[in-house]
């Protein structure tokens, strides 16, 4: 679509700089001898006229975009419909004169010296001016578009990136539940098939998220007590759980599986190494836009963690990144034989 046919503050932005070129052309008579008078009646036609064909020299121009058409076949494409839009002009122009020396105050406009020879130079030059700016055009256009295909390259990919990631947990929660099923099935058979029961619920439940990017820290609450519930069959009283959580920072959102691979975490590189049980402390609260969630759990500092663990903090430490970049902080770190991780993001309180 013709961008400034298209666009009314474009046509307005044409209209004026056409201006100071009829005050140009006006000059131009006026120092081939025309009158003031003559001058007005010549360009009142002519000018307006001349506006309207130069919008013609958008399509040449598109035709031969400067990203891909040669220098060649630019400068063949806009000298011949230079040529031609100046051509047709002075031919107006013509045809306009002698009807107005049919006029007996307007005889002999036709034999100032040169007269059509000015006509036709101040068309191949004014055709020219703007065909540059409809490529100035051009090139900001082309411009915007790579500049919102490049947003959009990068949308996409940190939405693969972040479905990746949450996909990541679900198989590695499973895998260790899958684990965990696997030992008590040597030793308690009733209890294997109750945890069996109650993972299955808890998947249900995970299933419900479908494409969620975000949900309300209350429903993330309620997957970690399942899974807690889940992992309470297996542990019995060695698994304690201290919760805290503010009332207001309920009504928060966050992304979802952020909780669950903290608690994970804890009861697989802690709890379930003590032969005493541990207690998992979890503390969330919201205060001046900020959402602190803090998660401290016991553990054997003696203990080499596998060289493959720590999975889930690094998804959940990875998936923050990417929602928040520097609005969002996390921190996991030891200090005696107690494990701390602290999370600080945006207290958003809508769905997004």
């Amino acid at each position: 679509m013709h961008p400034i046919l298209s666009h009314p503050r474009q046509m307005l932005l044409y209209l004026v700089l056409w201006i100071p070129l009829t005050a140009l052309l006006g000059y131009l008579f006026r120092a081939s001898g025309y009158s003031v008078q003559e001058v007005a009646i010549l360009l009142g036609v002519l000018a307006p006229l001349y506006a309207l064909m130069c919008l013609l020299a958008w399509y040449p121009c598109r035709a031969t975009p400067l990203q891909r058409a040669g220098s060649v076949r630019i400068a063949a494409t806009l000298t011949a419909a230079a040529v031609v839009i100046a051509g047709t002009w002075m031919f107006f122009a013509m045809i306009y004169v002698s009807v107005l020396e049919s006029f007996e105050s307007l005889r002999g406009l036709a034999s100032h010296a040169g007269m059509y020879r000015m006509i036709f130079g101040m068309g191949l030059l004014l055709y020219l001016v703007w065909a540059a700016y409809y490529y100035v055009l051009l090139t900001m256009e082309a411009s915007r578009q790579l500049e919102l295909r490049a947003t959009e390259a990068r949308v996409l990919a940190r939405d693969s990136e972040l479905r990746a990631l949450k996909a990541q947990i679900n198989p590695h929660f499973i895998f260790n539940s899958l684990h965990s099923i696997s030992a008590l099935t040597t030793v308690d058979a009733t209890r294997a098939r109750e945890m069996c029961i109650t993972l299955a619920d808890f998947l249900r439940a995970t299933l419900g998220l479908g494409q969620k990017t975000i949900i309300p820290l209350s429903e993330e609450l309620d997957l970690v007590h399942r899974y807690l519930t889940v992992e309470k069959i297996r542990f019995g009283s060695r698994l304690m759980i201290e919760e805290k959580v503010d009332d207001v920072a309920v009504d928060c959102v966050i992304p979802p599986l952020i909780l669950q691979p903290l608690v994970e975490n804890a009861i697989q590189h802690g709890v379930a190494h003590l032969p005493e049980g541990a207690c998992i402390r979890l503390s969330i609260t919201a205060k001046d836009d900020r959402l602190t969630i803090a998660m401290e759990n016991n553990f054997d500092p003696e203990i080499k963690p596998k060289k493959r663990s720590g999975i889930g903090l690094a998804n959940v430490r990875e998936r923050i990144a990417i929602r928040y970049g520097d609005a969002a902080n996390f921190q996991a770190a030891a200090d005696g034989d107690l494990f701390r991780v602290n999370i600080s993001l945006p207290a958003a309180r809508s769905i997004a």
